[in-house]
C-alpha cells in the first residue's frame, strides 16, 4: 500500500523531520482556503498521485507545452490557476503507463530555498530481512538512471537491527552525503529519526527525493514516499543489486 506525499509528510513531521507548512486540497472548492494559509511568497502545487515523475508528467487535457504535475507558482493568482488547471485532470508520468492517473487531490506548500538536491532511501529486502539506507548526492534526478549509469554515486549502508540507526551510521550517511556544519548535525539526527519512523511505521520503503540542502544550510524533506507493501520494494532493482555493497567495512 502505499499513500500520497502530504500523508507520508505528516507521518515523517511526528517523527521530527523538517517539513514545509502546506495544505491538501480534495475539492477544488479549497484551494482558496488552501493558499490563503500559506505566507508566500512562493507556493508549489504538487498533484497527487500514486506514480512518481509529476513534474515532468503530461496532462492529457491539456496542451503538449503545459507546465507538468509539479508547479513552482509566485502569487496567489497563480497559485489557483494552476490548481485549476490541474485538478481533475489525467496525469501521465512514466510510471503511469499511457492511461495515466486522475489528479483527484492536489497538495499546495511553501517553496523553498534549494542549495543542493540529495536522494535518501531506506529499503528492506524481504528475502535478507536487511535493512539498508541508500544515498546520493545525486537527488532530483531519476534514480534508477544514476544506479545505471553511475553507480558509484550511489552509497548503500546496512543497519543492525538490534542495535538500529547509531551514531556511526549517521556519520557515514553525512560524510556521504557530503554534509558539513548545520546541515551535518541536523542531518545525523533525522537519519535516526527516519529510521525510527521506518520501524515504527513497519515501512518497506521510505524515499526521500529530494532531501534539500537549503541556502542557510539547513536539511529539509522536499519530497516523500512511504510504501507498506514489500512488493514495491523491486521497482529499484539497480538499486536493489547493491545492497551487498554496504560500507560497513570502511
Amino acid at each position: 500500500m502505499n499513500i500520497h506525499e502530504h500523508q507520508a509528510k505528516q507521518i515523517l513531521q511526528e517523527f521530527g523531520a523538517p517539513i514545509a507548512k502546506g495544505a491538501a486540497i480534495t475539492a477544488i472548492e479549497q484551494a482558496e482556503s488552501a493558499v490563503a494559509a500559506l505566507p508566500g511568497p512562493v507556493w508549489v502545487v504538487k498533484s497527487q498521485i500514486h506514480a512518481g515523475g509529476r513534474g515532468k508528467g503530461k496532462f492529457k487535457e491539456l496542451a503538449a507545452d503545459a507546465k507538468g504535475g509539479v508547479r513552482v507558482s509566485f502569487s496567489v493568482d497563480e497559485a489557483l490557476e494552476n490548481i485549476r488547471e490541474m485538478f481533475g485532470k489525467t496525469l501521465v508520468t512514466k510510471q503511469t503507463g499511457s492511461s495515466g492517473k486522475t489528479v483527484n487531490r492536489i497538495y499546495v506548500e511553501d517553496g523553498a530555498d534549494i542549495d543542493r538536491e540529495l536522494y535518501l532511501s531506506i529499503l528492506v529486502d524481504r528475502e535478507t530481512g536487511k535493512t539498508s539506507f541508500v544515498a546520493s548526492t545525486e537527488g532530483g534526478m531519476d534514480i534508477e538512471t544514476v544506479a545505471h549509469d553511475t553507480p558509484e554515486l550511489i552509497h548503500s549502508i546496512g543497519i543492525t537491527a538490534s542495535a538500529g540507526c547509531t551514531d556511526s551510521d549517521a556519520e557515514k550517511l553525512a560524510d556521504r552525503l557530503q554534509l558539513d556544519g548545520t546541515a551535518r548535525t541536523h542531518g545525523m539526527a533525522l537519519f535516526k529519526n527516519l529510521y525510527n519512523a521506518f520501524v515504527a511505521k513497519d515501512m518497506s520503503l521510505l524515499e526521500i527525493n529530494p532531501l534539500i540542502i537549503t541556502k542557510s544550510n539547513d536539511v529539509q524533506v522536499l519530497d516523500a514516499k512511504v510504501s507498506f507493501d514489500g512488493n514495491a520494494l523491486f521497482r529499484h532493482p539497480d538499486i536493489m543489486a547493491l545492497r551487498d555493497e554496504t560500507e560497513e567495512d570502511e
